[in-house]
């Protein structure tokens, strides 16, 4: 399962966020109360969640009314002191609440934080909320995270589309800034992916944003392949020219990822014996792949480029490994690299030669409904064909003929 977060029509934010995960089937009673009841230490919330209609799109709004707007901590909060009251939410008894969403939660504010720090200048213990009331943000990102844990979106792939940011100038307490603002720009700069306009307005809110970095897995320009069982709306407040609504598509993944790294390095000083016992050394320590391949490196002098496929929390074991093993003085690492991935089974079938029965395993690759291939086990017909003493290729022609069958009669 894939969820894909879509604001490239216009933007994103906290209550967009809700909006959009309410439609998409998170309990609306729950959400409710439990962004009140966060927000009652910072001045408080009064939340509704009405359907409305943006430009022709039908779409759940999250509008979020303070009760108090000039509590003490709603503006000008240290963040010291507001991280010590997220955390201590924990031990309140907010029901539906749990450890992992505040932590989460807390998350989500130091990335505002740190963004905050870096655009003025200042230490973290010098932020302050200022610029959005403090129960706003803890209402619109509790309601966020909460929806997120509701529809199991923390288990499956969620994946963030390019933000319209919007355009032109916003208004603040540090005058008048260019959109988007300075904080929302820093929050982005890991990874994702951003486009000015359709408007000269702010589209993309910093809590909004923060929102989107912690929760998506992945950043990408267009949609992966994917079939869509779910499609929900948020809208935003602002009525504008065109459909104001973050869209989330809930979908099967056709074509699942995972995320790899690569590290390569080149060799010319190693003899043959030497690179056989590392590339087992490398498979047995957990690399998913070696491969060794000729190259003429400088002077032109013989060498091998050794390139590794690993699972990133490997990475730093394997290089330690590569440097160890051959000396080499330069290692290059891909890291985070995304390969498609087919489902795999593996199918036993028995076969009989010589009048002993065998077993074979089959590997299928499966995409969507889709079977893209059916290989027997190496090993499985080697041992086959060492014990009959019959050719390799006969037994693997009668594996296959086997393997065709299976599948045919069980479609």
């Amino acid at each position: 399962m894939v969820f894909v977060i879509d604001p490239q029509n216009a933007g994103i934010s906290g209550n967009m966020f809700i909006g959009a995960l309410v439609d998409m089937g998170a309990d609306s009673e729950c959400v409710k109360n439990l962004m009140e009841a966060v927000a009652l230490s910072f001045g408080g919330v009064d939340v509704s969640l009405d359907i409305v209609n943006k430009s022709g799109i039908e779409a759940t709004f999250c509008d979020v009314s303070v009760i108090d707007d000039e509590h003490e901590h709603n503006h000008h909060i240290n963040f010291n002191d507001f991280m010590a009251k997220i955390d201590s939410l924990k031990s309140e008894g907010v029901p539906n609440l749990t450890d992992e969403m505040v932590e989460l939660a807390k998350s989500v504010f130091m990335r505002i934080a740190i963004s905050e720090a870096n655009v003025h200048g200042k230490s973290l213990e010098d932020i302050h909320f200022h610029e959005v009331g403090a129960a706003d943000a803890v209402a619109d990102v509790f309601g966020t995270i909460y929806g997120y844990f509701d529809l199991g979106m923390c288990d499956e792939r969620v994946v963030g589309l390019p933000i319209a940011v919007g355009g032109g100038t916003v208004e603040t307490a540090h005058g008048i800034i260019p959109v988007p603002a300075p904080a929302t720009l820093d929050i982005l700069k890991d990874g994702a992916k951003y486009f000015g306009g359709p408007v000269n307005t702010e589209l993309a809110t910093p809590t909004g944003v923060a929102l989107y970095m912690e929760l998506c897995d992945e950043f990408l320009e267009f949609s992966p392949m994917m079939s869509p069982e779910a499609i929900a709306y948020g809208a935003g407040s602002k009525e504008l020219d065109f459909p104001n609504v973050l869209r989330i598509i809930k979908s099967i993944d056709e074509n699942a990822k995972e995320k790899i790294s690569v590290i390569e390095t080149n060799i010319d000083h190693m003899s043959s014996e030497e690179l056989g016992f590392l590339f087992d050394i490398l498979l047995i320590e957990g690399a998913l792949d070696v491969s060794m391949v000729s190259i003429i490196m400088k002077k032109n002098r013989p060498g091998h480029l050794i390139k590794i496929i690993s699972k990133p929390d490997l990475v730093d074991h394997l290089v330690s490994i590569l440097f160890k093993e051959t000396g080499t003085l330069g290692i290059r690492v891909s890291e985070n690299i995304h390969r498609g991935v087919a489902e795999r089974q593996i199918v036993p079938l028995d076969i009989n030669v010589g009048g002993h029965l065998y077993t074979i395993n089959f590997k299928i690759g499966v995409v969507g409904d889709d079977i893209i291939s059916h290989r027997p086990e190496y090993e499985d017909i080697r041992r086959i064909s060492v014990e009959q003493d019959i050719p390799l290729i006969e037994i693997r022609e009668v594996a296959n003929t086997m393997i065709r069958d299976f599948l045919e009669n069980a479609e």
